[in-house]
């Protein structure tokens, strides 16, 4: 097993947090520098600013172009200036002088907003920093702003100015970092490891036969851990020598008891010799009472075969119950599939009535045009056409045209949304569906039973959530929602409202259903998903709706419904499935 030294750990721990520290100290010492030398140079600058001020000011004020370029190449000569820029009053640039980097600066005048006062500039991009102050001519006691100065500096300056302050500062953290690890570690060894070295060897040197001989003699003259230690063990052995003295002696107590207990075995084995006598009497008792076992074990078989004929019974009445709950699951089975089918029937019977509507005016439309062709054809023959007959005709015409096909193009929607929806609930499949455009069919195909009410769907849903899932599943779930809504949701509501968000979440789809109709009492929450529960039981309701939708959300989709209610205050789920690709 390897051994861990603690002096090491120890020495490890404390360096550790002694680096962090001068680490953070020294970046802190090498920030303030930063800071104090840019401050230094923004002084400076200021105090350029002062000097040239004048002389520039004169030199643009009297248009001599000439002398302000000498100023600014005066300026850029200085080490700590890296670029210059000065413009006149109406923001023409007179001089711009500078490195490459300060002349992409100066291009970029949304970073340099000049005005009558003092303004800092600072360009982390750029690595520039500076001021800009206006040019101020004083003539008759009025004064005029006749230009703009703007002197840059960089960090390069900084660095440069304190690089032999950052060499030192990195240096004496290395130098104390040096003495005090070769200071801790001659602590350490000194008065950790080399101790505890010494007390253990004298520890393995320890005999149990002379404990005296093993206590432990260490040179060390403070009184620490060690000293406690050191004391404890020699304590341990002076109990350990006494235990020996009380050992020796209770072994001598031993022997003397074995010497009683030889007495006393003799006067045993008189006792027994007595005893045997009253086993024989007990012995003759023990035969009766065995008979008197033997008849009652016999009644025992007598009624374990009783019992395990019960056992037979039973196991045959409980074969006979799992094949009636068999019978129930598949008759509750064709229940379920027969309440899908009388779903989709009544939305057949009820988009047939739905197209019967467009298809009527159509079929009128048609009739009314046939009229106007007969009557344009008959004056036609008796050679009775007129412009204002024809321009009547080509009127009623487009507007019986225009009438047709809006309702054929109606009824051509209607049977679509329909076909998609009854095809998809007929079938197992897996297709790649647009949620939002899926979902907007369904309600299509709810229309028959949502035109006759004032309640409203509203759809939440972005346009390219495109999964692979059994549409049909779907489907049947979002018309059992929607038509346990009209019917147990709004049944006392004359408007309700009817809420569907979808969110995809990588490759998860998160639905949620939300009415606000009269909700559902929380102590009949729970019972929401079992078969055959209904609020309507005696108006046809069966109680499978609630039921069908579980069964399609946790079997066929693979997913989790969750519904929440507080009576008054609408019903909601939520659904979420993965995509199936």
């Amino acid at each position: 097993m390897k051994v861990t030294s603690i002096s090491r750990k120890l020495l490890a721990r404390v360096l550790s947090v002694y680096f962090v520290l001068t680490f953070i100290v020294t970046c802190v010492q090498i920030g303030a520098e930063y800071i104090n030398t840019k401050s230094h140079i923004n002084s400076e600058l200021l105090t350029l600013e002062k000097t040239f001020s004048g002389s520039l000011t004169r030199a643009v004020w009297e248009l001599n172009t000439q002398q302000a370029i000498d100023i600014a190449e005066g300026l850029v000569a200085i080490p700590m200036i890296k670029g210059v820029m000065v413009t006149d009053e109406n923001d023409q640039v007179i001089a711009q002088l500078g490195e490459n980097s300060s002349d992409a600066f100066f291009n970029q005048p949304d970073k340099i907003a000049l005005n009558n006062e003092y303004i800092s500039i600072d360009s982390l991009s750029e690595g520039l920093f500076g001021h800009s102050f206006p040019l101020i001519f004083e003539f008759s006691g009025r004064t005029t702003k006749v230009g703009t100065v703007v002197l840059l500096s960089s960090n390069k300056v900084i660095f440069e100015r304190i690089e032999v302050g950052i060499y030192f500062l990195i240096g004496n953290a290395m130098v104390k970092t040096a003495a005090l690890v070769f200071l801790f570690s001659l602590a350490f060894s000194q008065l950790l490891t080399n101790p505890l070295n010494e007390l253990t060897e004298q520890i393995n040197q320890f005999d149990i036969d002379d404990p005296e001989s093993s206590k432990l003699h260490t040179i060390n003259y403070e009184n620490n851990e060690l000293n406690i230690l050191e004391t404890s063990y020699n304590s341990l052995l002076d109990e350990l020598i006494q235990y020996q003295v009380r050992l020796s002696k209770a072994q001598q107590e031993i022997l003397a008891a074995n010497h009683k207990l030889d007495d006393q075995n003799l006067v045993l084995e008189q006792e027994v010799a007595k005893k045997t006598s009253s086993l024989s009497t007990t012995m003759l008792e023990m035969n009766k009472q065995q008979r008197e076992l033997i008849a009652q074990q016999e009644q025992l078989k007598a009624e374990n075969i009783r019992r395990s004929q019960t056992e037979r019974t039973l196991t045959q009445t409980n074969r006979e119950l799992k094949n009636s709950v068999q019978e129930l699951n598949k008759a509750k089975e064709r229940l379920i599939d027969s309440e899908k089918m009388a779903i989709l029937g009544k939305l057949s019977a009820e988009i047939s009535h739905e197209i019967n509507t467009p298809i009527g005016v159509s079929i009128t439309s048609t009739s009314y045009l046939s009229d106007l062709l007969s009557s344009l054809q008959y004056d036609i023959h008796n050679q009775k056409l007129t412009k204002r007959s024809l321009d009547d005709f080509a009127n009623n015409a487009d507007q019986s045209l225009r009438l047709l096909l809006n309702n054929l193009n109606r009824a051509s929607d209607l049977i679509t949304s329909y076909k998609q929806v009854a095809v998809d609930q007929t079938s197992d499949k897996t297709r790649k569906i647009n949620i939002a455009q899926y979902l907007n069919e369904i309600i299509q195909s709810l229309h028959p039973k949502l035109k006759k009410t004032k309640h409203t769907i509203k759809v939440n849903c972005a346009d390219n959530i495109d999964i692979y899932c059994h549409a049909g599943a779907i489907s049947q779930i979002f018309t059992n929602l929607i038509i346990n809504s009209l019917l147990h949701g709004f049944d006392s509501l004359e408007s309700g409202t009817i809420n569907i968000n979808a969110e995809l979440r990588g490759e998860r789809l998160y639905l949620h259903y939300q009415d606000n109709g009269i909700g559902v009492p929380k102590d009949k929450l729970s019972q929401l998903f079992d078969p055959f529960y209904t609020t309507k039981s005696g108006d046809g309701g069966t109680g499978l709706g609630t039921h069908i939708i579980n069964e399609l959300v946790t079997d066929t989709l693979n997913g989790k419904i969750v519904a929440h209610s507080e009576e008054g205050q609408g019903l909601s789920y939520d659904i979420e499935f993965d995509d199936m690709r």
